[in-house]
């Protein structure tokens, strides 16, 4: 009992040597070193973030087309006017054709208000251009005269009527196209009449 009660003694608080007192705290030296790192970090994933944002308001590049060359106004003219032949069983189609193939390509070549005229306004603007030659105007009074019969008086033209109306269109074109254009005057090359010579338009033509 007396040897428990020694112990005991021994290993209460206050008899213990090594317990001491609260040290004071030690301040511990301060590194701007971490705030940098972190700042730098943030940086770098704003340029990464406002670069994603950038590139996706970036229109996107289409691949390159081949340049497609402009056709003429002369060789698309020629290419309706050979398209036409088909019709030739058909002679109110073929004139349709054949009439608004020049009546475009006099339009694109010289700036008539072609189409979307009558043949009678397209006459009268005609006759006041210096583009063509007297000769020219009047055979194309005719040619234009006789596209409207087959269009409208629903005439039946023969064949070889409707490729004199295609001959003079083709020389036409031929006459005028920019290669071949010579100075507005009234004497020159004159096309080939076309069939027939409607009394009345060759006479507005002519005046």
């Amino acid at each position: 009992m007396e040897a428990t009660q020694a112990a005991l003694v021994l290993s209460a608080p206050e008899n213990r040597t090594d317990i001491h007192d609260i040290r004071p705290l030690v301040e511990a030296p301060f590194s701007w070193a971490w705030l940098w790192w972190c700042l730098l970090a943030a940086g770098i994933l704003s340029l990464f973030y406002w670069g994603f944002l950038y590139w996706k308001k970036q229109p996107k590049k289409q691949p390159k087309q081949p340049a497609v060359r402009s056709e003429p106004p002369h060789e698309r003219a020629r290419r309706l006017l050979e398209n036409a032949l088909v019709h030739l069983h058909n002679p109110e189609r073929f004139c349709v054709m054949v009439s608004d193939a020049i009546r475009r390509y006099l339009e694109e070549r010289f700036r008539f208000r072609a189409p979307e005229r009558t043949t009678e306004e397209f006459l009268k603007e005609l006759q006041e251009s210096r583009h063509l030659s007297r000769d020219q105007k009047r055979l194309l009074a005719d040619f234009l005269a006789e596209c409207d019969l087959a269009k409208f008086a629903k005439s039946e033209p023969e064949a070889y009527e409707l490729k004199k109306l295609h001959g003079f269109a083709l020389q036409l074109v031929r006459e005028t196209e920019p290669a071949l254009m010579e100075s507005p005057t009234d004497t020159g090359t004159t096309a080939t009449a076309p069939p027939k010579e409607p009394a009345v338009i060759s006479t507005s033509a002519d005046n």
